[in-house]
């Protein structure tokens, strides 16, 4: 098998993957897509709403309301990413806390990964948790050791990571996002939402289709 061979093979199984995935997530979900309007719009995403791709001259917005402790949300991650490595370069990708109350460690976790924001390292952490979750997460316990082992091995100045990941404020920008949400509707997670409007996809091209009309809108 050559080189090339292997390569189309592996970019077909990730196809594969994101199919099974949306289709497992969203086949259950018949309601149309959903228009918000006025303020609750504007809770979509906040100014200081976390970008995990930037563009700056772009009005369109992929926004995910996710735990990262929730087992659909690991299962999106790679749907994301793959979404981000063809729309990245126009769209940007926002994250958005949304820790649910039976997961002991889902806001530990938002914590963390906010705590690496704050040190301009939120893209690396929100992989190191998304890749390490089975290490850290569905436990009856606090992982707090174990977040703090995956700031190490991302490289953080762990004395500022460890002032930010118990600054109550740190809880309090984790606890807005949520309200924002839960205000916006949002009652699992992942959630996902493009400018105003809310996804329900239910294939893969549910979620470029609504990135190609946004992209369309805006020329």
């Amino acid at each position: 098998m050559t080189h090339r061979t292997r390569i189309a093979l592996t970019a077909a199984a990730v196809v594969a993957v994101v199919v099974a995935t949306l289709a497992v997530l969203f086949l259950r979900d018949d309601s149309a897509p959903q228009q918000l309007a006025g303020p609750k719009s504007e809770l979509v995403v906040r100014d200081n709403s976390h970008r995990l791709s930037s563009v700056p001259d772009s009005p369109v917005h992929f926004v995910e309301f996710l735990d990262f402790e929730c087992e659909g949300c690991k299962a999106m991650y790679p749907v994301v990413e793959q979404l981000r490595s063809e729309y990245g370069d126009r769209v940007n990708f926002v994250i958005r806390y949304f820790p649910l109350s039976g997961h002991v460690n889902s806001e530990r976790a938002a914590r963390a990964a906010e705590a690496a924001a704050q040190q301009g390292q939120l893209e690396p952490m929100y992989k190191k948790l998304f890749d390490t979750q089975d290490q850290w997460g569905h436990r009856d316990t606090p992982s707090d050791a174990e977040l703090r082992a995956l700031a190490q091995e991302v490289g953080l100045d762990m004395a500022a990571f460890d002032a930010a990941y118990n600054d109550p404020a740190t809880a309090e920008r984790v606890a807005q996002d949520k309200a924002d949400g839960q205000a916006l509707g949002v009652e699992g997670t992942p959630t996902f939402f493009v400018d105003g409007s809310r996804l329900q996809p239910r294939s893969y091209e549910d979620l470029t289709g609504a990135l190609d009309d946004a992209l369309a809108a805006d020329r």
